[in-house]
């Protein structure tokens, strides 16, 4: 996304809300192993051949001093300490209540909170003060996603020769809805403090220099703002998957193993995979209900057919995930009461994360992909 072929020798701060470890407690020591999500492993590319940093939140509330230094040394990572109300207004609520809501179309069941703003502003500026401590004056800085918005702005103003990026991995919501945010101007305003803004598809880019054109009067030239003295570039950058570790992974002997577990499990039947985490954008309830019509109207599909639905549990927290689920729970229970015989039922339900070897097992057994968001970023399922 950057051009960074010819700055070998400055280093990139790649700056997200999570580092790309997690932490787990066994008795009363911690452990830090590889996160595999979907962000650590998009730019594993980059780790490899840049000289890196990566700045973001460990997921604990505290860390010892042991740990902190480990971050530094062994993974290159630098961790911004959360306290217990930050994540609860910062997290919890002004990105996964108010942001998450508003930028995939629903405004319904978005909240407006001025002190989880306020909380949001204050982690923001927790970030940049942490970049600050340990950015060389003509760094490349990436920042990454809707809990940063602000960053790149106030990085600006510190580090003026730096190189400072921005992508966001959500949709950015057309101008109509946009507007609902009453801080659309300051989120605006923090955005364009980088040099180049990233989006997954075009209407994205188009929403995002629409809202900045009505709310702030800057027109752009083929994806070209130009703010006080500074260009600012913004453009289309779809990620993708690493395809040969996919396309090699069936001949992965432990993925053959598993391949074979799974078909005994589903025996002849043809199968429909899902693969979504609990998220009210992915359309679940709505697919399962598409799977019940065509069910009730085909009925020579009976005992012929299993959908898979793989659904790993997401924000188990916020109160429109636990409504979610339970709609799930509901509907795969009234499915399968339905329509099942003594030796089938329609769906075999997975509400648990899922490692690479039981996912790629499930896409080798698989003759359907049923992948159905009401709105996404990029769906790399899809892909």
């Amino acid at each position: 996304m950057l051009n960074i072929k010819d700055s070998i020798k400055r280093k990139i701060l790649i700056v997200s809300n999570r580092l790309p470890v997690d932490i787990t407690k066994k008795g009363n020591k911690l452990y830090i192993h590889p996160n595999i999500g979907g962000l650590a492993t998009a730019l594993s590319s980059v780790q490899k051949q840049y000289q890196w940093q990566w700045v973001g939140w460990h997921g604990r509330r505290n860390v010892s001093k042991e740990i902190e230094n480990k971050f530094n040394s062994e993974l290159n990572c630098y961790s911004v300490s959360l306290s217990k109300e930050d994540i609860q207004k910062y997290y919890l609520g002004f990105c996964n209540e108010t942001l998450w809501p508003l930028f995939h179309y629903f405004p319904k069941i978005t909240k407006y909170d001025s002190s989880e703003w306020d909380y949001y502003r204050k982690v923001n500026q927790m970030f940049c003060d942490k970049i600050i401590e340990i950015a060389d004056p003509e760094d490349i800085i990436w920042v990454h996603d809707y809990h940063l918005m602000l960053l790149p702005s106030l990085l600006r103003k510190h580090l003026p020769k730096a190189t400072i990026g921005f992508f966001l991995h959500i949709p950015f919501p057309p101008f109509e809805i946009f507007r609902l945010l009453p801080w659309r101007k300051e989120i605006l305003a923090g955005i364009l403090g980088a040099d180049l803004i990233g989006f997954h598809t075009y209407d994205y880019s188009n929403n995002f220099l629409n809202s900045v054109l009505c709310l702030l009067g800057n027109n752009n030239e083929l994806g070209r703002l130009q703010i006080g003295d500074r260009t600012v570039n913004v453009g289309v950058f779809p990620l993708g998957i690493d395809f040969q570790q996919y396309f090699d992974a069936a001949k992965n002997p432990k993925i053959e193993k598993e391949t074979g577990r799974f078909r005994n499990i589903v025996g002849e039947h043809k199968v429909i995979l899902s693969v979504d985490r609990m998220d009210y954008t992915k359309g679940i309830p709505e697919r399962l209900e598409a799977f019940d019509t065509f069910l009730e109207e085909n009925h020579q599909w009976h005992e012929k057919v299993i959908m898979i639905m793989v659904v790993p549990p997401s924000r188990i927290k916020a109160h429109q995930y636990n409504l979610l689920k339970k709609e799930i729970d509901e509907s795969v229970g009234r499915i399968n009461g339905k329509y099942s015989t003594m030796g089938w039922s329609p769906i075999l339900y997975m509400h648990k994360p899922m490692n690479f070897q039981s996912l790629s097992a499930l896409y080798v057994i698989s003759d359907v992909a049923l992948i159905t968001p009401i709105r996404d970023g990029m769906n790399l399922i899809a892909i």
